[in-house]
């Protein structure tokens, strides 16, 4: 469920249309004009929509939803992919973990004991820190309210000081041609990670192949292996063109 019961009805109208007024939204829900205006404005905090005089536009650019509303965003299909690449994860000692709702479901049931973990995600960092002896380090960088994350060219300068054994990441979007994201900082930093860890996993949930997203971030056979929940019937255009794609907890794991 969304932070708010108004807000996935609020989303899915101003996704239709683009945009919306107060008058309309109060109609289409049955509420007040006033309790629009404060969930627009609550909605507006999180990052989910933009304000306008008078309403609101809906944000083409998902990756500025707040982290917390994309935790509650395909939970289920997020734990299922985690549980597949916590079944199937290379030996390492250092590992590069980026600011996804998909790798912090699956970090928070990794046994980091005595490992070093780089991240830019504010909430990995935080859950991280609540376990003993996991060495945490994370980049300094630009820090943004609704991702709560640490990017730009400082952040990058500074992971490429690190040589990490692992890399986990999730992506917007993955075909057979590549992953993509929502933002050009974002597919910077990822670069810069894949090009300092010798190891690369990509974790995505069903819901992300073979969607759109602006910006290509690398080729799929880049990653050493793509983890996912999705069924073989749809991963099998991505095994055709060559790329290692995991559905299944195997064992012994499949690197």
């Amino acid at each position: 469920m969304f932070v708010n019961e108004r807000f996935k009805p609020i989303s899915e109208y101003l996704k239709e249309k683009k945009r919306a007024s107060v008058e309309e939204l109060s109609a289409l829900l049955y509420v007040s004009p006033a309790t629009i205006r404060r969930d627009l404005l609550e909605m507006q905090k999180l990052g989910m929509i933009a304000r306008t005089h008078g309403g609101a536009l809906y944000i083409e650019d998902s990756d500025e939803i707040s982290i917390f509303v994309r935790l509650e965003k395909n939970a289920k299909e997020k734990e299922q992919a985690a549980s597949v690449a916590l079944g199937n994860l290379p030996p390492f000692q250092t590992v590069f973990i980026d600011n996804s709702s998909t790798c912090l479901a699956l970090a928070e049931r990794m046994d980091l004991t005595h490992k070093t973990v780089v991240t830019n995600g504010l909430q990995i960092a935080l859950k991280l820190s609540q376990k003993e002896n996991v060495h945490i380090i994370m980049p300094a960088g630009e820090v943004h309210f609704n991702t709560n994350s640490v990017t730009g060219s400082l952040t990058c300068n500074l992971l490429r000081s690190f040589r990490l054994d692992l890399m986990l990441c999730s992506c917007a979007a993955l075909d057979d041609k590549g992953s993509y994201e929502y933002s050009l900082e974002t597919i910077q930093l990822k670069q810069v990670a894949l090009e300092q860890s010798s190891r690369h996993i990509l974790v995505v949930d069903r819901t992300k192949l073979f969607s759109t997203a602006p910006y290509r971030t690398c080729a799929p056979n880049v990653y050493d292996a793509v983890m996912t929940d999705a069924d073989d019937k749809t991963v099998r255009p991505l095994r055709d063109a060559g790329i290692n794609v995991c559905n299944k907890i195997t064992s012994p794991p499949v690197l």
